[in-house]
């Protein structure tokens, strides 16, 4: 029998930009990228309505975002296995499905169920559906590719807060989800019509151990990170880390010598690609605790309205909104590092600056500092996400695609557990003060620094960094 991978369509369907395509893609990501921390601003409504404590709801969060990041090594072996567009409309599936289950909940158990369901259609639909438009796109074109595929998550997690504000204030909680249903339905029909049959390997051997060795290690950092610094024993959440660092350690061992390896390691050859866990990693470890940080500490600290507060956060995404026209130009003119450097450093400063908010701060001040950190957000993640294809070759494209996309969805996960373990730890300590507000001050002050590290990281990338796809970028 032949072993030649079936394919419904000939390859050369595959070789075209797709704006349609692109965008529908974007918008699933989007669903998923707001439904991972939408509910910031609806625990106080959920806690009531299941009469338990606020901080419980906090696992329906970590329990989606868990299971996002667990389950994308799987989902890359399910679109090469049975074809990338079958996996795409089953993710959309299933999401959906599980929206609807979220929205008609009837206690905590049964929200978590169901959120661990949406995290399984999400961790389908972010790897599969990137793999599906970059495949189609040429290096010419890349930046206007990812300029589609970035905004969703650079603006949902901005846009999570004031949403679920919107819809927890003038509705009920039961809609954040609710509205994902038409939504996901439109999306279905959309991806029938537009998502292309692409080649697809029958007999593709899985590698469970590398499987079990990874989604072990991701799910015990996120968990442990979410542990760590709270009403749990610290020991066991150091604990925890440690066993997920090592388990990740082991999986990379164990690729390296795999005949048919879960992934190919040597995409961290490339230099433009290694940023992505690097510099990378740290850029959407801080910028994703942003908007976790700032609706609790305008709530919490200044004593605001959810809606108030999710408006005041839409600043962000104003910057993000405003600047985008501009961030494919800055990367053609200046070239990727210099970019990364200057968004990086200037993000650190913004989020120093938002230590010294208080209740008293003029709100059109508060406004014009988020409108600014969301303009060089916006460049630096537009920038992370185009440099890191800039030199793989195709044969190593669903390789670095689903290991960026587990990194990206690590990083968001424990962007929140960090903010979390910055606030509990500048809480206990009261380094900051003891006024109410102090802690959010060294979170913040926290997260610059962190911040700074991305920018030293960046300062190590070649002159000419990605120069293939920045255009350019090779000038003397």
């Amino acid at each position: 029998m032949s072993t030649k991978p079936n394919t419904d369509v000939e390859a050369a369907n595959e070789t075209s930009w797709r704006p349609r395509l692109a965008l529908l893609v974007a918008a699933t990501f989007f669903m998923e990228f707001l439904d991972g921390t939408i509910l910031t601003t609806a625990i106080p409504s959920i806690a009531s309505d299941f009469r338990v404590a606020p901080a419980d709801i906090n696992i329906t969060m970590t329990a989606y975002l868990v299971t996002v990041a667990m389950g994308i090594p799987l989902s890359s072996w399910l679109a090469e296995r049975f074809g990338a567009r079958r996996i795409f409309c089953l993710a959309i599936s299933i999401f959906t499905i599980a929206s609807l289950l979220c929205a008609i909940s009837t206690d905590l158990t049964m929200l978590t169920l169901s959120r661990v369901a949406q995290g399984m259609g999400g961790a389908m639909m972010v790897p599969v559906g990137t793999l599906v438009v970059l495949r189609g796109t040429p290096k010419s074109e890349l930046l206007r590719a990812t300029a589609y595929l970035v905004w969703p998550g650079l603006l949902a997690p901005v846009l999570a807060p004031m949403v679920g504000g919107a819809l927890t204030t003038f509705l009920s909680w039961h809609w954040i989800f609710i509205i994902n249903v038409p939504l996901g339905l439109a999306a279905f029909i959309a991806a029938l019509r537009l998502v292309p049959r692409t080649q697809f390997d029958a007999k593709r051997r899985l590698d469970w151990f590398g499987l079990l060795l990874t989604t072990l290690g991701v799910g015990a950092l996120v968990v442990g990170l979410e542990t760590l610094g709270g009403h749990a024993s610290n020991v066991l959440a150091v604990v925890v880390v440690a066993a997920g660092v090592l388990s990740l350690a082991g999986a990379v061992w164990w690729m390296r010598k795999a005949s048919v390896p879960l992934f190919n390691l040597s995409v961290f050859g490339t230099r433009t690609f290694r940023a992505t866990s690097t510099g990378g990693f740290i850029y959407r470890l801080t910028i994703s605790s942003v908007p976790f940080l700032l609706p609790l500490m305008f709530q919490d600290g200044f004593g605001w309205d959810p809606l108030k507060a999710g408006v005041m956060v839409a600043a962000v995404f104003v910057g993000n909104i405003g600047i985008k026209p501009a961030t494919t130009p800055l990367i053609r003119r200046f070239g990727f590092k210099p970019v990364l450097v200057f968004a990086s450093f200037a993000s650190a400063v913004t989020f120093a600056l938002c230590a010294f908010l208080d209740a008293q701060t003029p709100e059109p001040l508060i406004f014009a500092l988020l409108l600014l950190s969301g303009a060089f957000r916006s460049i630096g993640f537009s920038a992370y996400a185009s440099v890191q294809y800039a030199d793989i070759v195709p044969g190593q494209l669903p390789s670095a695609n689903a290991i960026s996309a587990t990194l990206v969805q690590l990083a968001a996960a424990a962007g929140i557990a960090v903010g979390a373990l910055f606030l509990r730890l500048f809480e206990t300590t009261q380094v900051f003060g003891g006024e109410h507000v102090a802690a959010y001050k060294g979170a913040f002050v926290a997260m610059a620094i962190l911040m700074l590290i991305s920018t030293v990281d960046s300062l190590t990338l070649h002159r000419h960094a990605g120069a293939e796809v920045s255009g350019g970028a090779k000038r003397g």
